[in-house]
């Protein structure tokens, strides 16, 4: 939850202006606020993404490397995360203050990615019981605004759309299957990410919740539900946060208000990328 100071008073308004609909910067309970996404921005990675959310400020770099694969699942790739807390994001992330943070979003991404149909993973395995592709998905968070979690998904799965996986080559010897990694930088295939989640975060403020939320939105906030929305409306991952209860039928409304953001928020998400790779531009800013 964040950290700000709040008036009574402000905090009265605050609840006033969700419960009439119309939040103190104009947008209803279900709009996100306008965004700025720019990809292509790091060039010793495979792919990546710079995501501005408010004030909000999100980088993402994937790395692909040729890995063992995992025992339990041999025929299909891996993807792992990794996230940094800078201090320079907030004086709280000093020393060890972003450890549990970066611990708590890691874990729903890697919840929301674990399920088999958000990514093509078999696609990713490169030789069956043996090695296929790991993504290192590495997150830098820079500057702190709130709804961290939503943005930080946004990055994420910008890119991976924007990652190229190197093509490769096997030749049979007399020692076995030798892989040869394509340096072509034009010799690639792409991650279809079509099915990839987003992180919907949904607050409760007095009877009401919105998404979204701002910093002073998220001061107000007792409780709220983060939840992995596909852009069929699936959801892959769950988690729950603050002091406050909610009942059933809290959850039920803020699962549904979830999901009818989330598959618009994918649709345009994916819809923007497309355009600027078309028009072969490296910046986007796109509303919900």
């Amino acid at each position: 939850m964040a950290d700000v100071n709040l008036s009574e008073a402000e905090k009265t308004f605050i609840l006033h202006s969700v419960q009439d609909n119309f939040r103190d910067d104009g947008r209803s309970c279900e709009d996100f606020r306008h965004m700025e996404i720019e990809t292509g921005l790091i060039s010793n990675t495979n792919g990546s993404a710079r995501v501005r959310l408010a004030s909000t400020d999100v980088l993402v770099g994937v790395k692909v490397q040729l890995s063992p694969v995992d025992p339990e699942n041999p025929e299909v790739g891996r993807m792992e995360f990794f996230l940094d807390c800078s201090a320079n994001a907030t004086p709280e992330f000093e020393g060890r203050g972003g450890e549990e943070l970066a611990s708590e979003i890691t874990a729903l991404l890697t919840r929301a990615y674990g399920c088999p149909s958000t990514m093509d993973y078999p696609s990713l395995c490169v030789l069956p019981g043996q090695q296929c592709w790991l993504l290192y998905v590495d997150i830098l968070l820079l500057e702190c605004g709130g709804n961290l979690f939503d943005a930080m998904s946004l990055a994420v799965k910008a890119a991976l759309f924007n990652t190229k996986v190197p093509n490769v080559t096997m030749t049979k010897d007399e020692g076995g299957i030798e892989l040869d990694v394509s340096d072509d930088p034009y010799d690639f295939k792409r991650l279809d990410v079509t099915g990839a989640p987003l992180v919907v975060t949904v607050n409760k403020i007095g009877h009401f919740h919105v998404v979204d939320a701002s910093e002073k939105e998220e001061a107000c906030s007792l409780a709220r539900i983060m939840l992995g929305v596909t852009q069929t409306g699936t959801i892959t991952a769950m988690k729950k946060e603050g002091s406050g209860s909610l009942d059933a039928d809290s959850i039920s409304d803020m699962m549904e208000s979830a999901k009818k953001v989330g598959v618009l928020l994918n649709k345009s998400l994916l819809k923007a990328l497309g355009e600027e790779e078309e028009q072969g531009t490296e910046a986007v800013g796109f509303l919900r």
